[in-house]
Order: structure tokens, then C-alpha cells, then sequence
């Protein structure tokens, strides 16, 4: 064979290869970028703001963290066609189906709300009052989901995700110190003052906006309802994979953003750190605040989805985003009453709104470990999983992540048992 027929034949091999990835893609990529929701904006905002690009590093750890936790959901869906939920019901028993199915909408319903906080905020900056954007909110999101086809809820869903890169070019254009970025990203240190309580609470913050319940959930329910085969798992590790640099990438920048111009400035929210902002450079100010509502908008489809998904599956209710509403009308009434309820709490005059952000994420760390437990557990069943159930290698990550989350949570409980700890 020539040299141009080769060269041929491996190009239209590439080509093929490429364009079955973007049939498949999607899953992997839309559950990480959402991860970077409005807490985690808020998270990542505060986080730079205080602490500058000291703990770069610890962000970019937990790329490859998110990456192990979420690949085994891809191949537990394209193997046993079942959603998380139903999976645990079927190998457990419904004592322990509960228990997982009750902590998801728990954690669900609360990171919910910090979505709809995150979007009010960042639309008030524009002078939108806040009941507006939760009924208009509410709206595009059902209707999103009434079309009738999951492939075109995944490719309004990644369009959203192209917007959240806007952090990028911002940080960029504010020219930060690379040496400091360099260093701040690749040399584990703690931030001057050493650790302390509130540097602890930052630090499981990050953990509980990169690792979340609902992440388990949503992204093995959109591999089953896009019907992946396990022929399509490597593709769909590559999705994910693609996905957990993508997170990476938007939280550091994010936090490159903030740490350049806003450190030591007071931030408690996203929304805050785009006002300032506005006082120093208005476009600038403008991509951040696009960007939380952007954030909170991508992360609330996909949260309502992942509860609406689990309930359906435990349950018997038809529950693919490719039923009409007259075959499914418990999941789609589901989803619509978890966004309302949600939102209509962010309305309510006086709510801590800001505390509420911040601890979901610490809330959400603590109820992972369980979640966990039981995704390893059903990885290694040899019977539903054969030749896919996870290896030595993957055991020991996944099982070294289960336990050194168990220790921080244990820590952080301590903590505030005992304030002065870690010091103040």
C-alpha cells in the first residue's frame, strides 16, 4: 500500500473515530461542567479572593479525583442498563435503596436551591428582580425537557457548557503573574497563616462542589436513557474524561480571575465578586456575572434531572427524557415541582442565602462516602459486571478516595465540635 493510501485509510479511520465520539459524547462532558454550578462559582470566587492561587494545586487534584468516581458510573449504565438508583434497589434490598434514594433528594433539593440563588444574583446585577428570573428560569428548563427527545436536551445542555468556559478569556485578559499561577498550581502548599478551621471549610467546599451524590446519578441515568452499549464505554470514559479537565480548567481560571484582582477583598458570593469587579473593569464584571447564571441554570437541569431520573427508576414510572409528558407525567411532574419549590425558597424575605451556598457544598462532602460505598461495592460484583467490574488499580484509587474523604469529613465534624482545633 502506498504511503497516500495509507495515509488515507488512517485519516477516514480518525474521522470515524471522531464523529462516533460526538454521537456519544455528551454525558460525561454535561454532568463535569455542570459541577461547576453557582455554588461552585461562589466556591471558586471566594476561594481565589482569599486565598489568591495558593490552592491552585488542590483544584487540579481534583480533576483526576472526579474523573475515577465518575468513569465507574459509565460502565455500571452501559453494562446493566439501570440507572444508580435502581441499581443499588436491585443489589441491596429497598432498606438501603431508600436510604441512598432519600440522602439524593436531600442533597438534591438543597443544591437546587443554591442554584436558583446563584441566578437571581447574578440577574439582579442587571436590575432583573429575582421572581422574574424564577419563573422565566423555571419555564426554559421545562421546557427543555417537554420537547420529547433526550438528544436534544443533551445538545441545548452542551451549548450551556460552551458558555461556561467564559471564565477563560477573562482571566486571561487580566494578565495574571505566571510564575505565581505556575507555582500556586503545581507546588502543594497551604496559604500564609498555615491551616486553620476556616481554611478547612474551603478546602471541603472544593471537595463538595468537584465530587457530588448527585453527579452519580445523573450521568449513569443519561447513559442508560441515551441507551450506550458496552462497546461505547471506552468513548464514554474519554467523554468523561474530556469533562474532568473541562472542570478543572473553568474552576482554576475562575479562581485566577478573582485572585488577581479581588484578593484580600471580602467576597461571600459570586454575585458580590461581579459587582466588584464591575468597579474595576465592567466587561470583566459582566463575563463573571453571565457566567454564575449560566453556571446555576446548567447545574439546575441537571440536578432536577438526576432526582426525577432516580424516583422514576425505583419507582416504575416511565422516566426517559423521550417519553412525552402524557406517558411519563409523574417524572416530568416531579421535575417541575423540585424547580419551583427551589425556587420559590430563594424568594423568601430574609433567608440566608449566601450560608446556604457554602454549606451544601460541605453537606454534600459528607454525605458522598455512603453514595461511594455503594458504587464501588456494585463495581465489583462479578456476576452483573463480568469482565467490566473494576480492576486492582481502580479499587485501590476508589477506595483510598472513599477513605481519605471519610477522615476529612470526620475532621471537619470535629472542627466545629471543637473550634479551636485548627486554630481560628
Amino acid at each position: 500500500m502506498s504511503f497516500w493510501a495509507t495515509l488515507y485509510y488512517h485519516g477516514r479511520r480518525l474521522f470515524k473515530a471522531i464523529k462516533l465520539y460526538l454521537i456519544l459524547a455528551g454525558p460525561g462532558i454535561i454532568v463535569m461542567v455542570a459541577d461547576n454550578d453557582a455554588g461552585g462559582i461562589t466556591t471558586y470566587a471566594a476561594t481565589g479572593a482569599k486565598y489568591g492561587y495558593h490552592l491552585l494545586w488542590f483544584l487540579i487534584l481534583l480533576g483526576p479525583v472526579a474523573y475515577y468516581v465518575q468513569e465507574m458510573t459509565v460502565r455500571l449504565g452501559a453494562v446493566t442498563k439501570r440507572g444508580h438508583a435502581e441499581a443499588i434497589f436491585y443489589a441491596f434490598g429497598s432498606f438501603w435503596g431508600w436510604f441512598s434514594l432519600l440522602d439524593l433528594i436531600f442533597t438534591d433539593w438543597l443544591t437546587l436551591m443554591t442554584e436558583f440563588i446563584g441566578m437571581t444574583a447574578a440577574l439582579r446585577i442587571f436590575g432583573v428582580p429575582s421572581w422574574v428570573t424564577v419563573l422565566v428560569v423555571t419555564a426554559m428548563m421545562t421546557a427543555m425537557v417537554l420537547q420529547g427527545r433526550y438528544w436534544t436536551w443533551e445538545k441545548i445542555a452542551l451549548l450551556f457548557c460552551g458558555v461556561n468556559l467564559i471564565y477563560i478569556p477573562g482571566a486571561v485578559l487580566v494578565d495574571p503573574p505566571i510564575h505565581e499561577v505556575l507555582y500556586g498550581s503545581f507546588v502543594p502548599h497551604f496559604p500564609p497563616g498555615g491551616f486553620s478551621n476556616e481554611l478547612f471549610f474551603m478546602l471541603m467546599a472544593n471537595i463538595g462542589t468537584t465530587i457530588a451524590p448527585w453527579m452519580l446519578f445523573f450521568q449513569q441515568s443519561a447513559v442508560v436513557d441515551k441507551g450506550m452499549q458496552e462497546k461505547d464505554i471506552a468513548l464514554g470514559r474519554l467523554d468523561t474524561a474530556f469533562g474532568s479537565l473541562f472542570t478543572v480548567v473553568v474552576a482554576a481560571f475562575c479562581v485566577i480571575l478573582t485572585g488577581t484582582l479581588l484578593k484580600g477583598v471580602d467576597i461571600n458570593d459570586a454575585a458580590t465578586a461581579a459587582v466588584e469587579l464591575m468597579g474595576i473593569n465592567k466587561h470583566l464584571g459582566t463575563l463573571l456575572a453571565i457566567g454564575l447564571f449560566d453556571a446555576g441554570f446548567l447545574g439546575a437541569i441537571c440536578i432536577s434531572l438526576a432526582s426525577s431520573w432516580a424516583f422514576g427508576e425505583v419507582l416504575g414510572w416511565a422516566h426517559s427524557l423521550n417519553n412525552k409528558v402524557g406517558e411519563a407525567p409523574w417524572f416530568y411532574g416531579l421535575y417541575l415541582l423540585l424547580l419551583a419549590s427551589a425556587g420559590t425558597v430563594t424568594l423568601i424575605p430574609g433567608a440566608p442565602l449566601v450560608l446556604i451556598t457554602l454549606f451544601v457544598q460541605v453537606i454534600a462532602v459528607t454525605l458522598l462516602p455512603a453514595a461511594l460505598v455503594f458504587l464501588i461495592l456494585l463495581l465489583n460484583n462479578e456476576e452483573s459486571m463480568g469482565r467490566h467490574r473494576n480492576n486492582l488499580t481502580q479499587n485501590v484509587v476508589n477506595i483510598s478516595i472513599v477513605a481519605v474523604i471519610i477522615i476529612l469529613s470526620t475532621l471537619y465534624g470535629f472542627s466545629l465540635l471543637f473550634p479551636s482545633t485548627f486554630g481560628n
